[in-house]
């Protein structure tokens, strides 16, 4: 396919070097020709006032010539034909006048020619034409002469041999008909290479797209220039890039899902191949057992479906909010969750944030989970937003509880980390990692901060569409009902 577009690309380029050659020859033989027939042009009408002069001689001295037969004879004395010249006096229906000398070839060896000369004449003007006879094509002028009395017809005739004048223009246009073809090799040898170093490339991308596998992402192209087509090796390289990366995660959270379904599957299992079904009590404590183990796993299996979409085009539906009413919808429902605590909106800015409403609240309402879960018992629940110093936004939920160990600040938001101490090891362990997913969907992040006593779990979003009003803190405890 590569070979084939290669050959399609020199075809193209040798197909327009050729018609230009095709073009420039021929143009360059047409202006040169119509440029060598202007030149003999001038050369014949230069004969006119030569011809005056001795038909009418103004030195007066010289006597003027009684009749034709004298005009014609002192005609060929005085006007010696150029090269590739020949003239020739007629007296219609009478004789012919040849020069003297410098003739190289004789007009009225050609009678067809001179037939045509006269046949063409007019009386009172001189008459160019061009005849193609015995002698080539010639260029030739028709001058009418009448002498004083002499009732007779004189046409003087002065030719030039095309061929002979355009004998260096068809040396040129020759030379360049044999050079013309060794360009054309040249252009050639030279396109084929440039043509398979520019597709290079794409042979490249064809080679590591075949090598390319679900198992085996890592072929990479080598970029070399700044084209259009080391462009698309760049963007082809940063495709597996992404490929690889979703791939991995994809692995890693299948690997990880499984591993998670593997304990309530054997408790479940378990429970059941030693149940003693004539025990009533038994039975119910496995039932429910069960049920709990199936909610957990379904819990799983959504969460992990939630991650697997993070990736994907669509996963948020960005549109202007209002982040000040925003957190005042979340902290109603999350004054839900834990009806007995104290919910308090600690701050609340006003301003116009692009963003999925939808997604905000599911990110923003598992911070809340996670504090009304692990806080200590009676403890309130700060919740808030705010504009930074930079511009972005921020939202949080603080609590007061065991906070988290040093070394699990950084892990917090990564898939199946749990704390083993302090806050407990309920839960699927996505929690935190879907909050950070769709705070990056949304091009911010996620972190967590000690906070004295507790823990301030912050999302950070990118900077806001258009502020309204200034931060706005608020004090009062968040109704729980």
């Amino acid at each position: 396919m590569l070979r084939s577009a290669r050959v399609r690309i020199l075809a193209a380029i040798l197909l327009v070097a050729a018609l230009g050659e095709l073009g420039a020859g021929a143009a360059t033989y047409v202006a040169g020709r119509e440029a060598v027939l202007a030149q003999l042009d001038e050369r014949l009408q230069v004969t006119v006032p030569a011809l005056r002069s001795i038909a009418d001689p103004t030195d007066g001295i010289t006597p003027p010539p009684a009749d034709l037969d004298q005009f014609f004879r002192q005609a060929m004395q005085r006007v010696l034909p150029d090269a590739d010249e020949s003239i020739l006096g007629v007296v219609v229906g009478g004789s012919s006048y040849r020069p003297s000398a410098g003739e190289t070839y004789a007009l009225n060896e050609d009678p067809a020619f001179v037939r045509h000369a006269v046949a063409e004449a007019d009386d009172d003007h001189p008459v160019l034409g061009t005849f193609t006879g015995r002698w080539g094509e010639m260029r030739y002028i028709a001058v009418p002469v009448r002498i004083g009395q002499d009732a007779g017809r004189g046409l003087y005739i002065s030719a030039y041999d095309v061929d002979g004048a355009l004998a260096p223009l068809n040396g040129t246009i020759a030379a360049y008909a044999v050079f013309a073809p060794l360009a054309l090799i040249v252009v050639g040898v030279v396109g084929w290479f440039v043509a398979g170093r520019a597709l290079r490339p794409v042979r490249l991308v064809r080679e590591a797209a075949a090598r390319a596998s679900e198992s085996d992402l890592s072929a990479r192209i080598p970029v070399r220039g700044r084209d259009d087509v080391s462009a698309l090796a760049e963007t082809f390289n940063a495709m597996l890039d992404r490929l690889q990366r979703s791939f991995g995660a994809q692995r890693r959270l299948l690997d990880d899902v499984s591993h998670e379904l593997r304990t309530p599957i054997t408790i479940v299992r378990g429970h059941l191949e030693l149940l003693d079904t004539a025990d009533r009590a038994e039975v119910d404590a496995t039932r429910a057992l069960a049920l709990e183990e199936l909610d957990r796993m379904r819990a799983l299996v959504n969460d992990a479906a939630t991650l697997a979409k993070a990736d994907a085009p669509g996963f948020v539906r960005m549109e202007p909010a209002d982040v000040g009413a925003l957190t005042t919808a979340v902290a109603a429902k999350a004054a839900a969750l834990d009806p007995a605590r104290t919910w308090e909106v600690a701050a609340r800015t006003a301003v116009i944030v692009l963003l999925d409403p939808a997604r905000i609240t599911q990110a923003w309402l598992q911070l809340a989970e996670n504090a009304a879960k692990y806080a200590t018992p009676g403890t309130p629940i700060e919740l808030g937003s705010r504009v930074r110093g930079d511009g972005a936004v921020e939202l949080w939920v603080r609590d007061e509880g065991p906070g988290l160990p040093a070394d699990h600040v950084e892990r917090v938001f990564e898939r199946f980390v749990r704390v083993a101490d302090g806050r407990g090891a309920d839960g699927s362990g996505l929690g935190l990692s879907i909050v950070a997913a769709i705070a990056a969907a949304h091009g911010g992040s996620a972190r967590a901060e000690p906070d004295g006593s507790g823990l301030r779990v912050v999302i950070v979003l990118p900077v806001p569409v258009s502020p309204f009003s200034s931060d706005s803190p608020e004090g009062a405890p968040w109704p729980a009902s």
